[in-house]
């Protein structure tokens, strides 16, 4: 699934939009809105109904025209509120983040998708008494104009003079103004920037901390929070128990001089506690924080979660139940008594930083004693090494999480479950793909959603299927240029031989989680397109086969997934690369491949990342390759230094559509083989000999037509 790989950390998306650095100072007595609340829950066409991609001169036009009614009827309650004593702000600020900082996050969580309409993953937006502004990066911008009203001026972040965030209300608002934000939703890092930001103009960053104001106008029609129970995942899957995974973490709280650290990344306190849940769609995660000490841990989770099975899983690790709202309060005794605590200021949310600053603050006036604020250190390479101690008045150590890259680096256990899991996942859309091809050469009318649909099918018949990994990404011709293109029943192309057709999906499976991308075409391609199709495979391989010394921090190659279309002039708005969790998270840190350099954190063996190069011609046709790869140890002649040298094992046993129609693994005669059962010890005999006997698979045999193809023009031959 094609994202923007570079960040170091969650706050890093939101810094994209925001700006730098500052520190919250107000003192939180709000109650935590997770699991407390009780709430309820346009696009063009063309003639022939297909989605068009309009330009955005035109879809303003429409959109003015069609808008006689006046002002945004969301827009005009949350401005009403501006006034009320209480809150006095000139501007708002909705980021698209849970309390835990979630790329995927629960319905009743979905604040901005319900205030702006847009419905992609990413974007902040921003409202003050007379404007309305939404940034969001390249994926989107083709998404952003289609279901944006005119109510809302579209930031292209990262274009040629598209201010951020920052910038923008610096410009727009006179100087002195409140601008609230709701400190739940933002990482410490990022409240810290933005506070310093608008400080230049004497602006003033209010933590409306008692409630949300997208709340207030949402009222009872929101969402009800999820109440699906957790479940442990089997040792078989893990490798590693849960005792000696909290061991881990206390040695490394021993060795940077803390007494206790707080965990408030879904995915890290699932893969720790070795957990999974079901909170929010796509990931197996469930809502709650961790703080691990030296000798307890505590687990703050909605109690009717936990089943007898999972509460003795859990007392046999030593873990402790505290209900989710008790996190503040717990947080604030541990600094009360002085306790040296971990917190990762790019995941921690401003709300829990500012509760343990205020009450450092009072534990140091009342003991007389000076605290101490041990260094920040943000890099994720440095998880094990120890910090400066500073003067200060805060005895915390910002630093990013120690499970961050122990999560990353998978073990024998995680990568035999991702192994197993992506060959039943090659199985079902080895299936998918033949029949999809048939049905179009029948002239069966299948709309891209219909053809989603159906793919999930086919998943579902795959043993350890739990759910999609992410919305299938189903977009014919023009629609495949929208990079995160989520098409719906009402709103949607058909798919034929006509055009280029793009397929991005993936699973969670009990053992693993997949994400893969094909674009393939049933009919004749223009020449244009066999080109860009050409340069896009030729980038995908030269990085597949990419050795490296290790410490080569993945921004050093992503310039091989781009090298060929730069030389025609063309390229793609998103990184190369993602990290990929075992059965967890399909987007996760610290690893990237990406063109922005800010992440130096090394790849190294056992980290799972993707490979997806793509091009997107606007209003015509998406082409995206993507497998998922394992970073292991290469065996070479020399070592030059003394040093390893790494590269890349693939886990996608899909086939590419490849230079002549008659090689594409597209026939009937596959699925009598693909019935094969795969056993926990890898799969069938039959599906090996079919994968490593087909020259467009990616099996251990492709390598020499991986090679050949660098020079070759796949479809023209």
């Amino acid at each position: 699934m094609a994202i923007e790989a570079a960040r170091l950390s969650p706050s890093l998306a939101a810094a994209a939009f925001l700006g730098r650095r500052a520190l919250p100072a107000t003192h939180f007595t709000r109650r935590l809105p997770l699991l407390l609340l009780s709430r309820a829950s346009a696009s063009s066409s063309g003639g022939d109904g297909r989605a068009v991609a309009l330009p955005s001169s035109e879809l303003r036009k429409r959109r003015s025209s069609a808008s006689a009614t006046g002002e945004d009827s969301k827009l005009g309650a949350i401005r009403r509120l501006f006034v009320r004593p209480d809150i006095a702000i000139d501007a708002y600020i909705v980021p698209s983040q849970d309390a835990h900082q979630s790329e995927f996050i629960a319905e009743c969580f979905m604040r901005r998708t319900y205030l702006t309409g847009f419905t992609g993953s990413a974007g902040t937006a921003v409202v003050t008494k007379n404007n309305a502004a939404f940034w969001t990066d390249g994926r989107y911008f083709l998404q952003a104009e289609k279901e944006l009203s005119h109510e809302w001026t579209l930031m292209r972040s990262g274009n040629h003079g598209v201010p951020t965030t920052i910038e923008w209300l610096n410009d727009v608002l006179p100087s002195g103004c409140r601008i609230g934000i709701d400190p739940f939703l933002f990482s410490f890092d990022a409240a810290e920037e933005l506070k310093d930001a608008i400080a230049n103009k004497n602006h003033e960053l209010i933590m409306i901390s008692d409630f949300n104001l997208v709340d207030e106008i949402w009222g009872e029609s929101r969402p009800e929070p999820p109440k699906e129970p957790v479940r442990v995942h089997d040792i078989k899957y893990a490798g590693i128990d849960v005792p000696s995974k909290l061991s881990y973490v206390r040695s490394e709280l021993a060795e940077n001089g803390c007494e206790s650290v707080v965990i408030s990344m879904l995915d890290e306190i699932a893969w720790l506690l070795n957990m999974r849940g079901s909170d929010v769609p796509h990931s197996p995660v469930f809502y709650s924080y961790l703080i691990v000490e030296m000798s307890t841990a505590t687990l703050f989770v909605d109690r009717n979660k936990v089943s007898e099975d999972v509460l003795e899983h859990l007392e046999k690790a030593g873990v402790t139940l505290k209900p989710y709202n008790a996190i503040l309060s717990s947080v604030e005794r541990l600094a009360e008594k002085g306790a040296k605590l971990w917190l990762d200021s790019s995941s921690v949310n401003a709300a829990i930083a500012s509760v343990f600053r205020s009450s450092c603050d009072r534990y140091r006036k009342k003991t007389g004693k000076t605290g101490r604020q041990i260094g920040k250190d943000t890099s994720s390479d440095e998880l094990t090494s120890k910090s400066h101690v500073q003067n200060g008045a805060l005895n915390g150590l910002y630093k990013v999480s120690p499970v961050t890259l122990a999560k990353s680096i998978k073990n024998n256990a995680e990568i035999r479950g991702m192994k197993n899991s992506h060959l039943r996942d090659a199985a079902a859309l080895a299936e998918f793909w033949c029949w999809l091809e048939e049905e179009v050469r029948k002239t069966v009318a299948l709309t891209e959603v219909q053809v989603a649909e159906k793919l999930l099918e086919f998943r579902q018949k795959q043993d350890g299927f739990i759910e999609t990994s992410f919305d299938t990404i189903s977009g014919y011709g023009a629609n495949g240029a929208i990079i995160h293109y989520r098409p719906t029943p009402d709103s949607c192309s058909s798919v034929g031989s006509d055009n280029l057709f793009l397929l991005d999906s993936g699973a969670q499976y009990i053992d693993g989680t997949t994400d893969i991308t094909r674009t393939v075409h049933f009919g004749e391609p223009s020449q244009r397109q066999k080109e860009c199709f050409t340069r896009v495979l030729q980038g995908h391989i030269a990085l597949d086969q990419a050795v490296f010394p290790e410490r080569t921090p993945g921004f050093v190659l992503d310039v091989l997934a781009r090298s060929s279309l730069w030389k025609i002039g063309l390229d793609y708005r998103h990184g190369t690369g993602h990290g990929v969790g075992a059965a967890l998270n399909v987007h996760e840190g610290p690893q990237s491949i990406s063109y922005r350099y800010g992440n130096l954190t090394a790849l190294q063996k056992g980290m799972i990342v993707s490979n997806e190069p793509g091009y997107y011609e606007d209003n015509s046709f998406g082409i995206r390759i993507e497998n998922l790869v394992l970073v292991k140890e290469v065996n070479l002649a020399n070592s030059f230094g003394g040093i390893s040298y790494l590269g890349f094992e693939k886990l996608t046993f899909v086939p590419i559509q490849g230079a002549k129609k008659k090689d594409i693994l597209f026939q009937g005669s596959i699925v009598s083989v693909l019935e094969a059962q795969l056993e926990d010890s890898g799969p069938s005999q039959a599906l090996l000999d079919l994968i490593n006997g087909c020259p467009l698979a990616t099996g251990d045999e492709f390598a020499c037509w991986w090679q050949s193809a660098v020079d070759s023009t796949p479809f023209s031959q």
